[in-house]
């Protein structure tokens, strides 16, 4: 019997009353890190966590819920005894924090199975070091001229969810990401880009791009704070995006309590934009041809746009925005019924799309005079109810002139909220994938196209390098 099967019979012999979510997650990462052209850590790692959600009804009504997290080490998945003692103890704590917490407001049943279940017993998919071996070998090849540092991460998560409904599902994740500098005697640029298995990654033109831009910074610029006419590459509209995404609650919205609140209700169906840009979370996206990301939803955390009641609920495409207007908000199933509509899921990807099939390049042929932004960092928010965020520049900033670059300028302090963007892009040209800069810990798997923003507010010089 599986660990996942254990734990939810172990919870139905001590709290039969109470609905149960088993979520298991074993994540195996390999890591390479070099700098200074040289080859600096790599190796591989495995982390195994097992989550119990119990929701249990409570004496004086209402549900609670209730979430223990433990490791699981090979003892417990092989069973026995003590094995059978620790998740007699880890249930019995999910117990009381439920009994504890008080009644949810987003109490409601655990979701059915909407189809055949999958076998949990079948083990984790893994990874190894050898999935960098192409990779190295460009590397070598670039120390001999680049002065080089970088970091590449390979990590796949397999996850195996059982609940009291009758969910049984088991699904894998894999995700990876390569991200370079290059350095000379006065300029520092990055590039970067998110995938699935490292057989897609051109690092040969990564470095090809990144050698161009360390020319630029040959002839230097000073400029003084203030609005310009400014191109955003994918990865720097992806940092914007991803916070837009994850601040599309709908509790919050109708409560008054963010950016998306108006007057008696949401800023759903607002017009932002005659450019017809979708921003969307597909599990079956486009262009992510060969990624299922979780077919169900598995969760030990809850929140304005997410609940554990929800544990085995299908997800589905969300569009955050639609043909240029508010399209959808994130909502729980409890709260989606509270304010009659629809349940929406956050997203684990991410796609900006409307554009037109003009490249970066070709963006910045067609400017007279602007910016030509590399990629942004340490960006906080500074007023919620505008989603006004700040940040600074990173790695790059060069002037554009008749079509050209013509040399880097000087890193800028900018203030701009993700809304404004929207609403005040001119332009946009091709979606790509992509990696953030600001976000990549956390969220890798985006595709966006590059903006031209005209009026984009550097509010003051900065001395970041």
């Amino acid at each position: 019997m599986s660990l996942v099967d254990r734990a939810l019979e172990t919870a139905a012999r001590i709290r039969p009353d109470a609905g149960v979510a088993v979520i298991l997650r074993e994540t195996g990462e390999v890591v390479l890190r070099w700098a200074n052209s040289t080859m600096t850590t790599n190796g591989a790692t495995t982390d195994r966590t097992l989550g119990l959600v119990l929701l249990v009804p409570l004496a004086g009504g209402g549900t609670g819920a209730g979430v223990v997290r433990v490791s699981a080490p090979d003892s417990l998945l092989a069973g026995g005894a003590e094995a059978d003692a620790r998740l007699t103890d880890a249930v019995r704590a999910a117990v009381r924090a439920a009994e504890d917490s008080g009644a949810s407001r987003d109490a409601a049943e655990l979701p059915p199975p909407t189809g055949p279940g999958d076998a949990l017993d079948e083990p984790a998919a893994e990874t190894s070091i050898g999935v960098f071996s192409d990779l190295a070998a460009a590397l070598g090849d670039s120390f001999a001229t680049d002065r080089s540092a970088g970091f590449a991460d390979h990590h796949v998560t397999t996850t195996w969810l059982a609940t009291s409904a009758g969910v049984r599902r088991r699904w894998v994740e894999p995700s990876g990401a390569v991200e370079v500098n290059l350095k000379d005697a006065g300029s520092s640029v990055w590039g970067g880009t998110s995938t699935r298995d490292f057989t897609d990654v051109d690092l040969p033109a990564i470095l090809g791009d990144l050698r161009g831009r360390l020319a630029w910074g040959r002839r230097r610029v000073a400029l003084e704070p203030g609005r310009y006419e400014t191109i955003l590459p994918p990865s720097a509209v992806s940092d914007f995006m991803i916070y837009l995404a994850w601040s599309m609650g709908g509790r919050p919205a109708q409560e008054g309590r963010s950016a998306l609140s108006r007057a008696g209700g949401t800023r759903v169906g607002e017009q932002l934009t005659d450019l017809p840009l979708t921003l969307a979370g597909d599990p079956d996206a486009p262009g992510f041809p060969t990624l299922r990301y979780e077919p169900v939803l598995a969760t030990t955390a809850s929140g304005d746009e997410v609940s554990v009641f929800d544990n085995g609920a299908s997800t589905r495409r969300v569009e955050w925005l639609r043909n240029g207007t508010v399209g959808e908000l994130a909502y729980p199933r409890a709260a989606a019924a509270e304010f009659g509509t629809r349940f929406a899921p956050p997203s684990d990807n991410l796609l900006l799309t409307g554009g037109s099939d003009a490249s970066l390049t070709d963006l910045v042929a067609g400017t007279r005079r602007g910016l030509l932004l590399t990629c942004l960092w340490y960006m906080r928010e500074v007023d919620p109810e505008t989603m006004l965020l700040t940040g600074l520049t990173r790695d790059g900033v060069y002037l554009v002139e008749d079509g050209e670059v013509v040399g880097e300028v000087n890193n800028f302090r900018f203030n701009e909220s993700p809304l404004d963007l929207v609403r005040r892009t001119a332009e946009a040209g091709a979606t790509e994938r992509t990696l953030p800069r600001e976000w990549k810990d956390w969220f890798t798997r985006v595709a966006m196209p590059p903006l031209r923003i005209p009026d984009f507010n550097m509010s003051s010089v900065s001395q970041a390098s």
